[in-house]
């Protein structure tokens, strides 16, 4: 026997996931987890056995529920289901999923189309922080054709953007979690920074790097690899994370100067493995960086002058541009443009021994 829970897979930027409503998942987070884990076919390095893509960039899920607190559509809630690990990690948002969550909204009815554009209020649980998603909604539907392009993504589709209210700190407390903007770990200069996404910034000249090394160069870097791992161990407590060696947080960043006339150059780690691009989160909380006066960025990032900036941060598949504002030098709103897509709408079915289902999330 198996379990029939309802699901849309989506692909939101540059990543791709299952979204459900809450009500149609176990109430018990352990038990929520195991399903989450079954759905995908984790631990597996080929989730062969659900519907993962055998990647972290698609073992994701999005749970959604309507919002009880005012001016706020629905609740966000972002789950990172471990490939290879029978773990889910609840601890940070996820941008690019939360490219999708407004069109879930409106292709679940929980949130009205108000015309030709549909602004969804979004509260993300993870962090406590809220968005806006701005979703094309031409004669009441869904737009997902369009001319918007973004890097990761082959072909255009109808704009998403998002706008953030005040991200600064969202998992650690505090934008500067350490409170200092240069720490240094093993000898080695660092930025620990969260505005959106806790990342710890490196210079990749101070680790005998030249930053644009090709993902598989730097996944091969075994010794590399583990000289980030130790700073991501000891900086994980000081940005209030706690220990980290079981988590995916702080994501680990390598900094260039620009190739491809952005601001800065990128390789990312998540947290173990080159990013083939870089998570909307992270990208937000690079570019702040590159705009706080001591952190590492400064020196090899190439930042304009101006109160509203669009920052072209490159990856190794592209570039993600990033709106910040500024007011008398301080950071303040965010915004990006994403895309999304509706993949399927069905059910996904997990076996009964591990959930045996509820009236509202089986069939």
């Amino acid at each position: 026997m198996q379990t029939r829970i309802r699901c849309l897979m989506m692909r939101g930027g540059t990543s791709k996931g299952a979204y459900f409503l809450a009500e149609d998942l176990p109430a018990d987070p352990p038990l929520r987890d195991q399903v989450l884990l079954a759905v995908m076919g984790s631990p597996d390095s080929r989730q062969i056995d659900g519907i993962g893509g055998a990647d972290s960039l698609t073992s994701k899920v999005a749970i959604i529920q309507p919002s009880q607190r005012p001016g706020i559509d629905v609740d966000y809630l972002f789950a990172q289901v471990s490939v290879a690990e029978a773990r889910v990690d609840y601890g940070q948002n996820c941008g690019n999923i939360l490219a999708g969550v407004g069109p879930f909204a409106l292709e679940r009815w929980l949130a009205k189309p108000q015309g030709d554009v549909t602004r969804v209020r979004i509260y993300m649980a993870n962090t406590g922080q809220t968005a806006t998603a701005i979703v094309q909604t031409p004669g009441g539907q869904v737009a997902y054709d369009g001319n918007a392009r973004i890097d990761g993504v082959p072909g255009s589709a109808a704009p998403v953007v998002v706008e953030f209210d005040d991200i600064a700190g969202s998992s650690c407390g505090a934008l500067l979690p350490t409170g200092n903007a240069v720490d240094r770990f093993d000898d080695v200069p660092v930025t620990c920074i969260d505005n959106g996404m806790p990342v710890v910034l490196l210079r990749a000249a101070d680790l005998g790097c030249t930053g644009y090394e090709s993902c598989a160069e730097l996944d091969a870097d075994i010794a590399l690899k583990a000289r980030i791992e130790s700073i991501r161990l000891q900086a994980g407590p000081l940005m209030n994370l706690g220990d980290v060696s079981q988590r995916s947080v702080p994501k680990m960043c390598l900094l260039a100067p620009p190739q491809a006339g952005g601001v800065v150059s990128t390789r990312s780690f998540i947290p173990h493995t080159c990013h083939s691009a870089i998570g909307v989160f992270a990208a937000v909380s690079v570019a702040s960086a590159c705009l706080l006066p001591g952190s590492v960025a400064k020196g090899v990032a190439q930042v304009p002058q101006g109160e509203q900036l669009q920052l072209s941060v490159e990856h190794p598949t592209g570039e993600f541009t990033v709106n910040l504002h500024t007011a008398n030098g301080a950071l303040g709103r965010c915004g990006l443009l994403r895309t999304a897509r509706l993949l399927f709408d069905g059910q996904v079915c997990v076996p009964a021994q591990v959930w045996a289902g509820n009236r509202a999330g089986s069939a």
